[in-house]
């Protein structure tokens, strides 16, 4: 960073007033890893970080989780605007202080409140040293925005970041994996050791570049991870042995006995029961696809988007 940028913020990153407030903020209150407060201490990765985001000058930023702010100095020196949420009002009064008195504090806005819970505004980027429980829940409602970002540069926890990567037949392939990887594309930015947070964090950490497609591929979210939910219960056992559980059958029964409904079909009684109907018809499908002795953690988008179309073709739906 040169000397001007270090002049225009005051709390910059390796500033004396940085380490006063880190030692005020030890002494103040303790931080609560239970919310997954571990705080970005290493400037050089908090900038590559930022580096990474692209940001332009007229872009609004949504940081998820500022904290005391290192990201945040950084990322209010490229945006028009960020828009942080923060859970801890202890850590939004640090961060408000920070920024005090300096060009920044006009460009930055604080929503206070759980991520999850909160009804986001447009921005263009998200960034996010991201509290482990929320990891989850935190790419699904960014793939789910209305208009989502452009990008989003996310710091997980390393296995998690791994998962989102992993290909069929790699042993963390998961739902997580094929359920993002349809929607979003996945790259692996950084590494971050533990020792780069305060308090360190008990794994190791990986930075992840998210770009979700445009367009969007036209499949419903819920029919699609309602699918991929029965097929990942067991992804080492066969496609087949997930539709024989008592509690899939009633849920696809119930399901198609809507789909009839809406379609204004007659439920034909002589065929035999309800549920022996819903399984022949999951058996036909099956067979026909040629993928019910499959595992679905050796199974890629092609195979489950062609075992979705053939069960709406029969009148299975998992949503």
């Amino acid at each position: 960073m040169g000397k001007a940028a270090k002049k225009k913020y005051s709390g910059a990153p390796g500033s004396g007033k940085q380490v006063a407030a880190e030692k005020h903020l030890n002494t103040v209150f303790k931080f609560n890893t239970d919310l997954g407060q571990h705080i970005l201490k290493n400037p050089l990765v908090a900038q590559g970080i930022v580096d990474k985001a692209n940001i332009k000058p007229s872009d609004i930023v949504l940081e998820v989780g500022p904290g005391t702010g290192n990201l945040t100095v950084r990322i209010l020196e490229q945006a028009r605007k960020v828009v942080a949420v923060e859970m801890d009002p202890r850590m939004a009064a640090e961060l408000t202080k920070r920024v005090h008195g300096t060009p920044a504090e006009k460009k930055l806005e604080i929503m206070l409140g759980d991520f999850m819970k909160t009804e986001l505004p447009y921005f263009d980027i998200c960034i996010s040293n991201t509290p482990y429980q929320i990891s989850s829940p935190l790419v699904f409602k960014l793939i789910n925005q209305p208009r989502p970002p452009r990008v989003s540069i996310l710091m997980f926890q390393r296995e998690f970041a791994l998962r989102l990567l992993a290909r069929p037949g790699d042993s963390l392939y998961c739902r997580l994996s094929a359920n993002v990887q349809m929607w979003a594309n996945v790259t692996h930015i950084m590494k971050v050791g533990r020792n780069n947070f305060r308090p360190p964090p008990q794994v190791e950490s990986s930075v992840v570049r998210i770009e979700i497609k445009n367009p969007r591929p036209e499949v419903d979210f819920n029919e699609w991870d309602g699918l991929l939910r029965i097929v990942f219960v067991r992804k080492n056992r066969t496609i087949a042995a997930g539709f024989k559980s008592t509690s899939v059958l009633e849920i696809l029964e119930k399901n198609y006995k809507t789909y009839l409904s809406m379609n204004n079909e007659m439920i034909d009684d002589t065929t035999g029961s309800m549920t022996e109907v819903v399984k022949e018809k999951i058996e036909t499908v099956l067979q026909e696809t040629k993928l019910s002795d499959k595992r679905a953690g050796k199974c890629d988008q092609t195979d489950f988007l062609r075992l979705l179309y053939a069960f709406h073709q029969v009148g299975i739906h998992f949503s």
